[in-house]
């Protein structure tokens, strides 16, 4: 240690004299520079790039010093009502408290348009890239940018309404920045998605993890009906389901096909949930793995939704219990006792987990017993019903620090019930029908008929088919029913809650830092 500090210190010497003697020794020279225009000139450069950007998507839900991000999707809605909350989600159910200081929107506000920049980047890469780099490859490449892009922006359209519209690298600070209506981007995120869905890999093309035509198709189904152009929605969303790229799961497989289950549960286990794992229903996900490098991150799914059962004494922490949650948030009365009908196959004991059995075996009186009879905030976070699409369980890491387990995004089941919608905008009850008669079939649910359809049965559809993988905030604000439905069905979980509610505000630290543009508040904050 003594040779070494008097080796550093004879360096200090020796750069202090080179400094005096040399005016331009610190002029910067650096050996090499990792900036977009050095690296976007190759293959490598760009898959690094997307690489880069990937991970930056993959943040939008895999916070792990925000864990109330994700209640923020979920209570406040007909879904869910507070557990053990975190903190960041304390506003969106007791809506008195939403402000233009919310950290929640400020942290997704700037997710979307730190998602935008690197975009930008490839996209513009991608078009003055050198002759030498394939133009099927560079098509390619821009292609997956524009649709995280649009994705990005979609997210920004339906919970803020007006948005800057920023279509190219922001390479130096800019305070000028000014709200584009929102037709105007829908226009933007519309001609991104046509103009990349002819350039990208179909499923049955594309490496695994890489985003595909289908996820672009999907997406812009959904953005077609946030709009109103509900026979478009329908063409694409037809489209997506005719490709053959895609199929509803309909019988065991995987990991844990010679155990109990069921195949709605086996969509959700580790091992399963990837198209080269079997799963032919998936068209988007967000891959972790466990003990990959660069493939693991802290995500808190498993926190938010499984229950903090081993609080209860005689209850031991177990894989088939879902590893370690908190109970974060709870399924709403609503969804526990009502939505469901019997039979139901997405409300069995292994898709939604009602009972719970003392499972010590350290404490014989009571192993093997169901656990009955508990009050007070033992219903809430402790014991309560939940679903079992979290369920993650690390022998190494028994505490459960992260959800080390896939996102599934987008699947078929969902581009159904998007189609169902389209249709029956446009009065075509009966094609609904059939559209989500496909799940249910699946499901093993009694049919419905045409005299059933409206938006809010297939608002309820989504919920029994989607509960704990859509984000049920987006959903109600993108029709448009948050307030009605949240009132009707969950009214005593949330407070203040008023049609000012449909958009969310603009964060305060962006309107005060934009000094020489104008972004104007949201109306009511």
């Amino acid at each position: 240690m003594k040779r070494f500090a008097l080796a550093f210190t004879a360096l200090l010497v020796t750069a202090q004299f080179i400094s005096s003697c040399k005016k331009d020794y610190l002029d910067e020279n650096p050996a090499s520079l990792y900036t977009p225009q050095t690296v976007l000139v190759d293959s490598l450069g760009f898959e690094s790039a997307m690489a880069g950007l990937q991970s930056v998507v993959r943040e939008q839900y895999t916070r792990s010093d925000e864990q109330g991000l994700l209640g923020m999707m979920q209570e406040g809605t007909d879904v869910a009502i507070p557990g053990q909350v975190q903190g960041a989600e304390i506003p969106y159910y007791n809506y008195t408290l939403l402000n233009p200081q919310d950290r929640a929107a400020e942290v997704m506000w700037s997710w979307a348009y730190r998602t935008i920049n690197n975009c930008n980047q490839i996209i513009q890469g991608a078009a003055n890239a050198p002759a030498t780099l394939r133009q099927g490859y560079k098509n390619r490449i821009s292609a997956e940018a524009r649709f995280f892009r649009a994705y990005a922006y979609n997210f920004l359209a339906t919970l803020w309404g007006d948005v800057p519209l920023v279509e190219a690298p922001v390479t130096s600070p800019r305070t000028d920045f000014t709200r584009t209506p929102v037709a105007d981007v829908n226009a933007f995120i519309i001609n991104d998605l046509t103009t990349a869905i002819p350039s990208m890999f179909t499923a049955s093309q594309a490496a695994s993890g890489r985003i595909t035509r289908g996820a672009a198709q999907h997406l812009l189904g959904e953005v077609y009906l946030r709009t109103g152009q509900n026979a478009q929605a329908e063409q694409v969303l037809q489209a997506l389901i005719n490709s053959n790229q895609y199929k509803l799961i309909m019988a065991r497989y995987g990991v844990r096909a010679s155990q109990p289950g069921d195949y709605f549960s086996d969509m959700f286990i580790v091992g399963n949930q990837r198209r080269n794992q079997g799963n032919t229903e998936v068209i988007w996900g967000i891959e972790q793995q466990l003990l990959v490098p660069g493939a693991t991150t802290s995500a808190q799914q498993r926190r938010m939704w499984v229950p903090a059962y081993y609080n209860i004494k005689g209850m031991a922490l177990a894989d088939s219990l879902g590893g370690r949650g908190l109970g974060r948030l709870r399924l709403s009365n609503w969804v526990d006792y009502r939505l469901y009908s019997n039979p139901d196959m997405r409300n069995s004991k292994y898709n939604l987990k009602r009972r719970f059995y003392y499972n010590d075996a350290t404490m014989p009186a009571t192993y093997g017993k169901r656990v009955t009879g508990l009050t007070g905030s033992d219903t809430i976070y402790n014991i309560t019903p939940y679903t079992t699409k979290w369920n993650q369980f690390d022998p190494a890491d028994t505490f459960g620090f992260g959800t080390i387990k896939d996102l599934t995004m987008m699947r078929l089941g969902e581009t159904y019930l998007l189609l169902a919608e389209a249709q029956f905008k446009q009065g075509k009850l009966a094609e609904a029908a059939a559209s989500i008669n496909m799940l249910r079939t699946r499901a093993q649910a009694p049919q419905v008929t045409a005299s059933q359809i409206n938006l809010n049965f297939i608002l309820d559809e989504r919920a029994r088919e989607l509960i704990g993988e859509e984000q049920r905030r987006i959903t109600l604000m993108r029709t448009g029913t948050l307030v009605e439905r949240t009132l009707r069905l969950n009214g005593a979980s949330v407070t203040g809650l008023t049609q000012k509610h449909l958009l969310l505000p603009i964060p305060q630290t962006s309107i005060d830092l934009n000094t020489n543009g104008t972004l104007a508040q949201n109306p009511g904050y």
